[in-house]
């Protein structure tokens, strides 16, 4: 088991740091690339929502927490922002609170299909947590896809 934690700031210039601190963290586990990029694109999908939605008028902290375990890199991205009130509604493919933007709703359901596990929990006006899990191997569910 090994473990790691990352704080910086809600800055889009981060989200590219973040991914690739994870992605090197992961690289003991043996991940083919398309795992690699599963990972790689789970974690910009959670800090660009931290950034986007978390923090939209404010730079404030964003953690990522990640922890190795046999074949399995489990991963937790949180903030203290904003919170989500309605987390099934968050969860649900096309769904943005920025209609006006470039969004297309899909952060949530990507980080789902890339991920073999994944939880959000949130509280409005104290934030965000957002908990992936990957397994390596090729394993039947990652062949599936």
């Amino acid at each position: 088991m090994n473990r790691m934690q990352l704080r910086f700031l809600s800055r889009s210039e981060n989200e590219v740091f973040a991914r690739n601190v994870v992605a090197a963290f992961a690289l003991p586990l043996n991940p083919t690339l398309s795992e690699l990029s599963d990972v790689k694109t789970a974690v910009s999908e959670a800090v660009t929502n931290c950034i986007v939605h978390a923090y939209p008028e404010e730079e404030n902290w964003i953690t990522i927490s990640c922890e190795t375990s046999g074949d399995k890199l489990h991963i937790i991205v949180s903030d203290s922002g904003k919170g989500i009130e309605d987390i099934a509604r968050a969860l649900t493919p096309f769904y943005t609170t920025c209609p006006g933007e470039e969004r297309s709703g899909m952060g949530f359901t990507i980080m789902q299909t890339f991920m073999n596990e994944f939880h959000v929990t949130s509280e409005p006006g104290k934030g965000t947590r957002v908990e992936m899990t990957k397994r390596f191997g090729g394993t039947a569910e990652a062949d599936a896809r």
